[in-house]
């Protein structure tokens, strides 16, 4: 996307650098005085450690799949000599349903990175700060903007419109590919197996076949994956479970304003609101490399395409950074949500 010099654009982006700087400083002093979970009940320093560690690490999570998902109908032997390590990586994406676990697995990924935001650098409650006013502290702090500004824009905005316009350079490390590595072992672990089981669900729903590009699963496979399924499905319930007791005991990080039920409620819709635009995005890097006739042929994927790719190809990046400023929005709030907080050492129960 190229930087635009029109004065309204201009103003947009000071805007913008001023709100993240300020965001920042705001983030990093919090830790300093100690007005966080991590910072107060261990130490700034991991605090600090974990909150860019896990920053970081996402840049490459985002960016990571913007690149293979968008090199998937490209022909690898066309950079197999160039791009080493990115053909590396798309040789394992591309093999059978590999894409789709790396995709579960990844998305694992992100919902931990963000609690670990979370727990690092989100304030406690009442938490004060050079004795800013109170709607500075409520909109950047307790609202969430902050964080919400410092995540998208550090960790995944740039690394997604970088990576959807530079696909293989952007994968082609042994960072990527080791990110690559652990999201595949963390789908091949079964904490995910649930989503497997919804997906079988939907397609029956439907009365359409799930489409593999594998040989059917032998018996031991069948085992296998079925085992797992039933052990993701296991965990699921009991951390529903926990957290809905905890939620309606006040033993969340969720504010006191909002009641129990009306959160709840809002949870199941952010959550699907995010399981929509995820699959947006997942479509619209798998279609970035196609022409214009292999996009489809139904009324609302050509209105969706011609919008998305006219002009210089800017509506892309910009559906991005639009998706990933709601995605994070959501996100936090379900961390506020799901989040348990009891403090054991002054006497709390346990749920």
């Amino acid at each position: 996307m190229a930087f635009t010099t029109d004065p309204f654009g201009i103003f947009k982006s000071v805007i913008s650098v001023l709100l993240l700087t300020f965001s920042i400083v705001l983030i990093m002093a919090l830790i300093a005085v100690r007005e966080t979970k991590i910072s107060e009940e261990v130490h700034p320093v991991l605090a600090y450690f974990m909150c860019w560690g896990a920053i970081l690490w996402l840049t490459m999570v985002e960016g990571g799949q913007a690149s293979l998902v968008g090199l998937t109908p490209v022909n690898a032997k066309l950079y197999k000599d160039s791009h080493k390590l990115a053909y590396k990586q798309t040789k394992i994406t591309n093999k059978g349903d590999n894409l789709d676990r790396y995709l579960m697995g990844r998305q694992f990924m992100v919902v931990l990175v963000v609690f670990t935001v979370n727990m690092s650098a989100a304030p406690n409650a009442d938490a004060e700060l050079w004795d800013l006013p109170g709607w500075v502290m409520g909109i950047f702090l307790e609202g969430g903007l902050a964080m919400i500004l410092f995540t998208c824009n550090v960790g995944q905005l740039n690394t997604q419109v970088n990576a959807s316009l530079c696909m293989l350079d952007y994968c082609n490390n042994y960072f990527g590919l080791f990110t690559l590595y652990v999201a595949m072992f963390i789908e091949f672990s079964g904490l995910l197996h649930a989503s497997y089981l919804v997906q079988l669900l939907v397609a029956k729903l439907a009365g359409k076949p799930i489409e593999s590009k594998e040989e059917p699963r032998t018996l031991p496979e069948n085992i296998f994956f079925w085992g797992r399924c039933l052990m993701s499905l296991a965990i699921l319930c009991f951390c529903i479970a926990v957290t809905f007791t905890a939620l309606f005991q006040s033993k969340t990080t969720m504010w006191d304003s909002i009641p129990p039920g009306v959160a709840v409620a809002i949870f199941f819709i952010l959550v699907c609101v995010v399981g929509m635009l995820e699959g947006m995005q997942i479509a619209f890097f798998a279609v970035a490399k196609l022409r214009p006739e292999e996009r489809g042929d139904t009324n609302f994927a050509k209105l969706t395409c011609n919008l998305l790719f006219k002009g210089e190809g800017n509506n892309l990046p910009g559906f991005m950074i639009g998706r990933q400023l709601c995605v994070v929005s959501c996100m936090f709030f379900v961390a506020r949500v799901t989040s348990v907080d009891v403090d054991l050492d002054k006497g709390e129960e346990s749920i």
